[in-house]
Parts: structure tokens; sequence; C-alpha cells
């Protein structure tokens, strides 16, 4: 049970408004009772709503979209399809980055029990370690919806794409264009989109007798150059390659070159990306293109519904298709605008 200001008062018997005022250092109060009161609020694990003075109608106006990087052009158009909705029902909208990094997502994800937000999006870490922080956020009623990245260990509504018919269709457009050595670059980590993209570059390949490839990259980019060149410099070089996500297939492109590796006629490329500049690349990437805005948006509009008291989040997934661009580097004439 979370502690209040009442209990601090009523433990140390002092009135609430005193209680109040040396936890925010006034100058009306004694020194000597501030320390009490400090003293008392640290050994009970009290936590300090600065937001509460603020607060109209229960709500800070205020939510949180919790993000592993914003370098990745799918969580930039994610964030735009999450404002589209927040600003239209007047609410601000703070992003936070855990870098991939879990206990900085379980230190983020504590400061939300002070009140500073009404509602959490969130797209989690890649990690091998257990969400704790996630239930006990759940547990706090404070709504919470996943989208891309989702924890499925915990019943709340998460927004997603179709991962395993999406990386299906990508190794079987390989297999078409005459692949037969296709490698998944995967990356370490339990994530539920990497593990279906894993399973339906699996299920493709399994479905025409061909031989699995699957070489893990990781978040650093010094040691995934080194990774891929290592693969594409084999004498078992792939002759076709599926990125699981955009930071380990743009390498890919800069070693062919350095290599002097044609793409398509050596080696075929697709990746998971929302890049832009996708088809200005030399040559254009293929790309299996997720619906990162409107994924932002659908997030945001259950997330607000739950906030207005009219929508129970429960364990629903949403789906939204992914669409496979087919550009040069895999086709020696990009059908892109046919």
């Amino acid at each position: 049970m979370s502690v209040t200001i009442k209990k601090i008062a009523k433990d140390l018997n002092l009135a609430v408004s005193t209680v109040s005022k040396a936890l925010r250092d006034s100058h009306e109060i004694s020194a000597e009772t501030k320390a009490r009161v400090f003293e008392y609020a640290a050994k009970l694990d009290y936590i300090p709503n600065p937001y509460a003075s603020s607060l109209k109608k229960g709500r800070s106006g205020n939510i949180a979209v919790v993000l592993p990087e914003v370098a990745d052009s799918f969580f930039s158009a994610a964030i735009n399809g999450i404002e589209s909705i927040a600003h239209d029902k007047g609410y601000h909208t703070m992003v936070y980055l855990t870098h991939e990094d879990v206990q900085r997502e379980q230190s983020i994800v504590r400061e939300f029990r002070n009140g500073r937000v009404d509602g959490v999006l969130m797209s989690i870490v890649a990690n091998d370690e257990k969400y704790e922080h996630l239930t006990e956020l759940y547990a706090n009623k404070i709504p919470l919806v996943f989208f891309d990245r989702v924890c499925e260990s915990i019943e709340t509504a998460s927004v997603v794409t179709n991962d395993f018919d999406s990386a299906y269709a990508a190794a079987k457009h390989l297999i078409d264009q005459g692949s037969k050595r296709i490698a998944f670059l995967s990356m370490p980590g339990e994530l539920a989109i990497i593990k279906h993209r894993h399973q339906g570059y699996t299920q493709a390949l399994r479905d025409h007798a061909l031989p699995e490839r699957v070489v893990f990259c990781t978040d650093n980019e010094d040691e995934n150059n080194a990774i891929i060149e290592q693969l594409l410099t084999a004498s078992d070089r792939p002759d076709g390659i599926i990125g699981s996500i955009e930071k380990v297939t743009m390498p890919v492109y800069k070693i062919c070159h350095a290599h002097r590796i044609a793409i398509p006629y050596d080696i075929k490329i697709i990746g998971f990306s929302h890049l832009q500049i996708a088809s200005l690349l030399d040559p254009p990437l293929t790309t299996v293109t997720q619906p990162a805005f409107e994924m932002g948006k659908a997030a945001a509009t259950i997330l607000f519904k739950a906030l207005e008291k009219k929508y129970n989040l429960k364990n629903e997934r949403i789906i939204i298709p992914s669409v496979l661009n087919v550009r040069a580097s895999t086709h020696t004439m990009s059908i892109e605008n046919k």
C-alpha cells in the first residue's frame, strides 16, 4: 500500500499541512520538524507527488511513451501517431528512452508512481529479465498499453503487426527470386517481435526444404559491423539476407559496397524498416514496412478510451498488417511504382 502524507502526519502527531510544507522545504517549518519528517518519510519509502497540487479531477494531463530509442525511424513515426491523438485530447506526451537498459526502464516506471502521468504507452527493452516492475505498474491501476515490443505475460492491451506472416512473405519473396542460402540477422533476448519474425523465416525455409542460418547481432554498432563483415566475406556467403530490425540491415549495404558485393546479383537484401530513404539507397532497399504511425495512433486511442472510463483494458491484441515493398535490392527491376 502506498504511503501518504496523512499517514506520516498521523504517525508523527503533526498536522497534514505541516508535513506537506516540510516536504516542500517551506521556510514556515522549523529545521527540526523538517528533519523529523524527511527522516520518517525516507524510512517509509515515501514517494512525494510533486504534481498533486496541480491535479484537477484526478489527472495530470500527461501520458508517458517509453521507448528503447528514437533513432529507429519506426519509433519516430509511432510518436507522431501518438501525438495526433494526445494533442486532440489536450494531453502532453512525455517521451522516456530506455536505451535498451532494463535497469533504466525499471527506474523510469517507478517514477510513474508519483502521479507524473495518467497512462503509459510502452515498447519494452530487449532482455531476458523478469518484468516485476511492469507487473507492479499494472497492479497500481495505471493504464498501460504496449505497442510493437510487448510483454506477453501482462494481460493488457497491445498493438502489434503481423510479424510471423511478414517474415514468411519476406523469405518467400527471396526464394521466388532464386535465393537458396538465406540468412536471418537476429537480435539477442526474448523480444516477441524478433521471435515471431524468426519463426516466420524458419517456416518459409522449411516449407521449401532450404537450410536455415540465423546470425545474432548486438546493440553495438561496431560489433555488428564485424559480425556482418565476417558473414559476407566467408566462402559460404549467403545469397539472401533478412534484417530483423533496421539497425542490422543498414550495415549490410556498407559492407557490400566496400567488398564489391553486387546487390541484388550476388546477394539480395530485405529489411524490416520504416526508413523513409529506403527508396533512395543504391540500390533501393526492399522493406517490410511496419504501419508505425497507425500503430502509435491505435495504441493512444485505446489508452484514452481507458482514461475516459469508456474502456476496460484487457488482454487484447490489435494487429495492423505490415507491407512488403519490393525494390531493386531483391529484384533486378524494381516493381515499386508498377
